[in-house]
């Protein structure tokens, strides 16, 4: 018998506190077998679940602040943009490393003296010329004049038709603004290799303030900034092979083509052999490092295209490594050194605008096609006779275009929404064309301008005794140390010796007495 007010009305359920409920309850759970092991399990995959789901809706909600700052994307970013930063030291070794002695300060003084001044013009107005409202040729410079608007929040658009949206969702303007700083810093750096040894400081620093207003500040508009009209046209580069590298290898072209090569400069044949091949290694360690954050960041977000840009940066600088190596010790008889870096910065190069738009497979076949072309490259240019001293042409300039080509071939829908067909690569090939052509042009007016009013090559009495101290007034290596003699250990112990036993085979070794 159960009491009337133990009965619960139609559709509801007894109160848990119901000793009628309990007494159900415990009688349900006597007649129960206990659980197995293998009944337990699914229990906890469900406690587990639920555990789960609550823990990511809470992070979720913590990793993108009220503002629309993602955490992940932004922490990628910020360590990127260091990463970038990195390479314009890593530059300055590998170029000093390939030099001649007395001339490694001149050098990497002139990569370091960009990251001084390009961040100032940078931040003052070359970020607001960018990416600032298009006005066709530059952006405009009063929308981010010494980074005004420019704050913890997404930036704002400014192009036509997106006013009040966020030009990049999920990172602070001050992230990307500093991130594509680095991008400005490195490019003026990369043609230093071309003119090295052969060109005054202060008609350098002249050169590169005016070559980044009118080279680099307007590719990197029509490119990536604001309604750019080559990026409306449908052009892709996704992490520099035009606006980096196509504009530092055809304007070092024309810097070599302008100036006199190291040869007629000192009268007499010029002995090229890197000085410090450690530091190449160096440098070569030191660039590829920072090229995941250069090409990996130009996701601009820790997401899957990420994930592409950088497997492909590491595939294709590994492949071009191997496949230069094979080359150099088929050709020349011995692989070197100073060939394996070369082949890996040439790998890099040529991924770099396709990174984020193609799979592995594909960055397989650029770094094969990066070593050969380049090679080639660098070889017929030395074999015409001029004198890029660092193969930044060949490298750099041939290979950004090589890509920026191979990008409207190989790119793939489902990695980034760009598909490679034969519209595309048009468009590829014509931008790569006219942004070669464009940065020689210029370049080589601006130099042939400079010598009109400055003295801009060094005599040959400043070259012969080294642009370190007759420009610097500093040495990188003592030369009392190198001429000094090595000094005799007065410690016993073995010599080898050369001595001959009837055979004629090599015998002995003899202790000092």
């Amino acid at each position: 018998h159960i009491p009337m007010d133990e009965i619960a009305p139609r559709g509801q359920r007894l109160p848990l506190s119901s000793p009628v409920r309990q007494k159900q309850q415990r009688t349900a759970a006597k007649a129960l077998p206990p659980p197995t092991p293998s009944q337990r399990l699914p229990r906890a995959h469900v406690l587990l679940s639920i555990m789960a789901e609550t823990i990511t809706a809470d992070a979720v909600a913590d990793a993108v602040a009220p503002g629309g700052i993602d955490a992940g994307h932004t922490a990628w970013i910020l360590m990127s943009c260091a990463l970038v930063n990195f390479m314009t030291p890593g530059l300055a070794f590998f170029y000093g490393g390939l030099v001649r002695r007395n001339h490694v300060l001149s050098i990497i003084i002139q990569n370091y003296v960009c990251m001084g001044i390009i961040t100032l013009i940078w931040v003052v107005w070359g970020f607001s010329l960018c990416f600032g409202a298009s006005g066709w040729f530059y952006g405009d410079p009063g929308d981010f004049v010494m980074l005004n608007r420019v704050s913890g929040a997404p930036l704002p658009h400014e192009g036509r038709g997106k006013m009040g949206e966020a030009y990049v969702e999920g990172i602070p303007g001050l992230v990307f603004a500093a991130y594509q700083g680095m991008f400005a810093v490195i490019t003026p750096a990369l043609m230093t290799g071309a003119f090295a040894e052969r060109i005054k400081f202060a008609p350098f620093l002249v050169f590169v303030v005016l070559w980044v207003h009118l080279v680099y500040f307007p590719w990197c508009h029509w490119v990536w900034g604001p309604n750019g009209w080559l990026m409306t046209w449908g052009v892709c580069d996704f992490a520099g092979g035009l606006v980096v590298h196509v504009t530092a290898g055809f304007s070092a072209l024309a810097t070599v083509m302008a100036l006199p090569s190291r040869e007629k400069l000192e009268g007499a044949p010029v002995d090229t052999t890197p000085h410090n091949v450690p530091y190449v290694a160096l440098g070569t360690a030191l660039l590829w490092f920072g090229w995941f954050g250069f090409n990996g960041g130009s996701a601009l977000g820790s997401d899957s295209v990420a994930a592409y840009a950088l497997i492909n940066t590491e595939i294709s600088a590994s492949v071009a490594l191997l496949v230069w190596m094979f080359i150099e010790w088929k050709l020349e008889g011995k692989p070197s050194l100073v060939g394996v870096c070369v082949g890996a910065i040439a790998g890099l190069a040529t991924i770099t605008p396709a990174a984020g738009f193609v799979k592995p497979w594909a960055a397989v076949v650029i770094g094969t096609a990066s070593a050969i072309f380049c090679y080639a490259c660098v070889y017929g240019l030395t074999k015409m006779g001029y004198d890029d001293a660092l193969d930044v042409w060949g490298v750099h300039g041939m290979g950004g275009f090589l890509g920026t080509c191979l990008l409207g071939v190989l790119a793939e829908h489902d990695v980034n929404g760009v598909s490679g067909d034969w519209n595309q690569f048009k468009k590829q090939l014509a931008a790569a064309l006219l942004c070669a052509i464009y940065s020689f042009v210029v370049a080589f007016a601006l130099m042939k301008g400079l010598m009109l009013v400055m003295d801009v090559v060094p005599d040959v009495e400043m070259v012969r005794s080294g642009l370190d101290y007759s420009m610097h007034g500093m040495l990188a290596h003592n030369s009392d140390d190198d001429d000094a003699k090595p000094k005799k250990s007065a410690a016993r112990g073995p010599e080898k010796t050369e001595e001959m036993d009837g055979s004629g085979a090599k015998v002995g070794i003899r202790l000092d007495p």
